[in-house]
């Protein structure tokens, strides 16, 4: 499916074997990773595996008020949206119009459009914006990585209790043990594991999926 895996633990051979054993990308998915492989940031969009456990978790939870924090050309967002009820409502989060026109395109293809809502702004001032009610029942946060806390906080106390917060890129590489790297990137995401690893208002579970995805549900 690409050059490279996100997955870095894994061999590429493993990794196209562990794609074709889950349920694979449809034509349009895979015209959207094929788009998405000539944008200089192609490494943003998430891997197909992860897509596809997040389109399984969104039926299994019943989702039907989902947020995403980071479109960029909205493979992620495509996979949250085939997984909510026809009534379903997801609403994207992203400041850049170039890549999310992208999005806009394939949801359209996808026929998930009509699901949707992208709202181009900051996203914690979008968040920060949403009723104070506890109606989300599942979230994706893949955005720039000093933002994750305020996302975080934002979104838990508007989700539902045992609503669903997945959070992409929390081993960023295996950088976060190794002391040598203290870029800005590297230390927001140690502070957000260290902070949601001992937050009792959730259970926390970092899942071996791409370049690690953290699970959290609200008690």
């Amino acid at each position: 499916m690409a050059d490279r895996t996100k997955s870095f633990f894994l061999s590429p051979e493993i990794h196209e074997y562990l794609v074709a054993h889950g349920t694979p990308p449809d034509d349009v998915q895979r015209a959207l990773i094929e788009e998405t492989s000539k944008l200089p940031m192609a490494m943003m969009q998430v891997a197909p595996e992860q897509g596809a456990f997040m389109t399984v978790l969104t039926r299994i939870v019943g989702a039907r008020r989902a947020i995403e924090v980071g479109t960029f050309t909205g493979y992620s967002s495509l996979c949250i949206a085939r997984g909510l009820p026809d009534d379903g409502h997801l609403l994207c989060c992203d400041v850049n119009e170039e890549w999310t026109a992208v999005a806009l395109r394939y949801w359209e293809r996808a026929g998930v459009a009509e699901k949707i809502e992208l709202r181009i702004a900051p996203a914690i001032d979008t968040l920060r914006s949403l009723p104070d009610e506890q109606v989300v029942d599942l979230a994706f946060i893949d955005a720039d990585k000093p933002g994750y806390l305020g996302y975080y906080e934002e979104i838990l106390r508007r989700l539902r209790p045992n609503g669903v917060i997945l959070v992409d890129n929390t081993l960023w590489s295996g950088a976060v043990i190794d002391p040598a790297v203290d870029d800005d990137n590297t230390r927001a995401i140690r502070a957000f594991n260290d902070e949601v690893a001992a937050d009792s208002r959730v259970d926390c579970v970092q899942l071996p999926i791409s370049d690690r995805l953290t699970l959290l549900r609200k008690r």
